[in-house]
Order: structure tokens, then sequence, then C-alpha cells
């Protein structure tokens, strides 16, 4: 016996790919289609609309091939409202609840289209009826950890829509949709050239540029370039781990990173020891913005971001050194200072860092614009397969890559220095 269910797919389906991915999604899991309507967009700003009807041979299969559809956009014929279970208790969830996708998306409630707040991957969608400022009905995101007994929480993907991202109609430069891919042999220069025009683009905007940096950013050299963009004004927020702070302090103390000199490559005399005594020195003055504000820290990123109030996560891990009293040793504390930074996006810069860039592209939209550079393609690859196919992924060095970065974006840049003064007044204003 055959079951079936009719869909809709409506946007800029074929130049996106969208239904070349949904028919290939049917075929590939034992199912068929039959098109009942497709009308094509033939002009740049005309959309497309198709619907048809997709059979299988038994209920699970046929769930399983809808599943795949929604995930691309398509929703069922005649939607009702999406089915809303009450969580049994704090952390559980109901069975077969729906778990999030990082794209945007809308449930129907009451019989209007909500859109959902704070998207992102594998969560689960919570609707609180009246929880809007003025009594209207709110969706938004929760991880498990954090839902509370009494949620209403959404089930399977009835009511439910998805929307992708599309290619951009104009091309999209670096950031055109699904065009990213990862290579070491396309024109870099050209690349960080078009990144640098999206970081002061958002700058000027008031956007928020966020920085991923691993310990290879201070130990190749660029960290010099990269405290000159957060002194610019053009670091908004720094997610990073024990190591990366470690290795920027120690430069400023003692002139080295993990014990060797970064000009001349040298391993001074107990150069090796440096590291640690440097986590020594900022837990003796109680943290890194003591340590700047007592003339013990007088340059560096570190540095930078205390003048400049830039919002700095550093997040621990099995291995760290001391650790530092800035760093997060919880792993959920980290987890929700790092989804906070991630929400305020408009830009991530994710640089030589996999499980920090993991960790922020898990908590990212996927219509935040994404770099990820990284002299690893492995690096690159896994953060694209975790689900963040919006980011640019660069296979170069990072000490050349943050360095050529800063030259563009700062340039003829007169006033980037005051950008960042005036950004240090302003959060001091916010605070008062």
């Amino acid at each position: 016996m055959s079951h079936s269910r009719t869909v809709e797919i409506e946007g800029h389906i074929i130049d996106s790919g969208t239904m070349q991915r949904c028919f290939g999604a049917v075929m590939d899991l034992g199912g068929s289609f039959d098109v009942e309507r497709f009308d094509v967009g033939k002009h740049e700003n005309e959309e497309s609309y198709c619907r048809m009807t997709v059979s299988a041979g038994d209920a699970e299969t046929l769930q399983a091939i809808l599943h795949e559809l929604h995930q691309n956009g398509a929703v069922l014929e005649d939607p009702s409202d999406v089915d809303l279970v009450a969580a049994p208790a704090d952390r559980v969830v109901p069975p077969n609840f729906y778990s999030t996708t990082n794209h945007p998306t809308e449930v129907l409630y009451d019989g209007e289209w909500i859109e959902v707040e704070r998207i992102e991957m594998d969560c689960a969608l919570v609707v609180e009826p009246g929880g809007g400022p003025d009594g209207e009905p709110r969706a938004y995101t929760k991880v498990l950890n954090a839902i509370e007994e009494g949620d209403l929480v959404a089930t399977d993907q009835s009511g439910i829509r998805v929307r992708p991202p599309e290619r951009p109609r104009s091309g999209g430069g670096a950031f055109g949709f699904m065009q990213g891919g990862v290579s070491s042999e396309r024109p870099s220069e050209s690349t960080i050239r078009e990144v640098a025009e999206e970081v002061r683009e958002v700058t000027e905007a008031g956007g928020n540029v966020m920085v991923v940096a691993g310990p290879a950013v201070i130990h190749s050299g660029a960290g010099d370039a990269l405290a000159d963009l957060v002194e610019a004004g053009y670091v908004d927020a720094l997610s990073a781990g024990n190591g990366f702070a470690t290795h920027d302090l120690e430069r400023s103390l003692y002139g080295t990173s993990l014990g060797m000199d970064v000009e001349t490559l040298e391993h001074p005399r107990k150069g090796h020891k440096h590291h640690i005594w440097t986590i020594s020195e900022i837990i003796r003055a109680g943290g890194i913005e003591a340590a700047v504000d007592d003339g013990i820290v007088t340059e560096g990123v570190m540095y930078q971001c205390v003048e400049n109030g830039v919002d700095t996560v550093l997040a621990g891990s099995i291995r760290d050194d001391g650790p530092l009293p800035d760093t997060i040793t919880d792993a959920v504390e980290a987890q929700d200072a790092i989804r906070g930074q991630a929400h305020d996006a408009d830009i991530v810069l994710m640089l030589a860092t996999l499980l920090h860039s993991v960790a922020v592209g898990n908590c990212l939209p996927s219509t935040t614009k994404t770099v990820c550079v990284d002299i690893n393609p492995a690096t690159v690859t896994q953060l694209l397969d975790r689900g963040s196919a919006q980011a640019v992924g660069m296979v170069t060095d990072i000490g050349t890559f943050v360095p050529t970065l800063a030259e563009f974006v700062l340039g003829d840049d007169a006033d980037g220095a005051d950008r960042g003064a005036d950004g240090a007044d302003r959060d001091a204003e916010e605070l008062t």
C-alpha cells in the first residue's frame, strides 16, 4: 500500500540547487515524486514554485523523505498548527521532539506564522503563548539542558517552515551561499580583500565582528596584526581558549610564545617555563584586567581587548595549564557564554582553531557570514560538514592571512585608532 503527501517549495529554488537536492533526496530514500505544478521564475527577482506529491511504500520511509525535504525548505500543503507537547521534567523533551536546523525557521501557531528567535542547530523549539512584550506568542530555541518542566516543545515537523539561505541574486562575492567549499588554490588575496571589505562594512554599520582565535595566531606572529584590528575598533567579541590568552600574555611579559621568540625563532634559556610563569603572574595580579590596570601587561591582543572593552570569552579544556583566572572551566557555562556572543555576531572570523570553530559554528544561524581559516584542510572541512555551509573556507597560513587582512581593513584608515577609542567610550556610557 502506497503512502503519499503533497509538499510545496518556493523561492529561488532552481539556481540555489534546492530542487535538485529535493528530487535527489526522494529517490535516494526509495520514494517517488509526481510534480503537479512547476512555475519557473523568469527574471532575477522572480521566485519559482513547485508542488509535488511524494510517495513511498511505507509510512516510515515517507516520513524519512518528508524530513529531508523539510530540511530543504519544503512545507506540507495546507499545514496544520505546530504540534506542541509539554516537557515532562527539567532537561527532558517529549519523544519525537523537533530538532532544529541553523536556518531561519517559522512555526504556525494559532493560524499565524511566527519567526523563531535565537535560531541554532540541534536545539528544541519552544513556543510561549503569551511570551511577547504585548502578550503575543513567541517561539525560540532552547538547548536540551535548558528545558524546563512545562515548556511547550514542538514535535515532529508539522507546522514548521525552514528557509535555507539561497544563492545571492547579485553573486554574493566571497559569501555566495554554497559557493565556498575548501581550496588552497583559489586567489586568496582577492578573497581576503573581500573579507576585509565585509569587516569594514559591518563595523561602519554598527554591526558586530566576532573573532574565534587559536594559539597559532600568536605562535605564527600574527598577534600584532590582530591586536591592531582590536585597537582600531574592528573586533567586538573574542572567543578563544586558555592557550591563546596564555601565549599572548607570555608575549607581552617575556617576548616569547610557548617559549619561542616569534621574531627570531630562537628558544631562550628557560623559555619553556615562560607560559606557566605567565599564568602565575596573572593569577597573582587577580586576572587579566587587573594585570593590565597594574601595568603588568602592556601590549598584545588581550591588552587591547581590555583597553577597548571587547567582549571576551575564554573557554577551558581538560588539557589547560593553570588555568588563567579568566578562563571558564565549566563546559556548559562556557557554551552559554559563547552562545551569547554568537547570537550577536554579524560576521565571524575563525582563525586556526578546530574545536573552538566547531563550538561557535554550532551556535550560529546559517545567515551569519563566517570565514574559517586554517593551514589544515581537515579543520575547514569539518566545520562545513557540521552544518556551517555558509562558511567561506580558506586553507592558508594564519601568519599570512591575519596581517594581510589587517592591511586591507586598516589601509589608509586614519581614524582607525579613534574608532577603537570611540567604541570604548560608548561601552563606558552604556555602563553608566
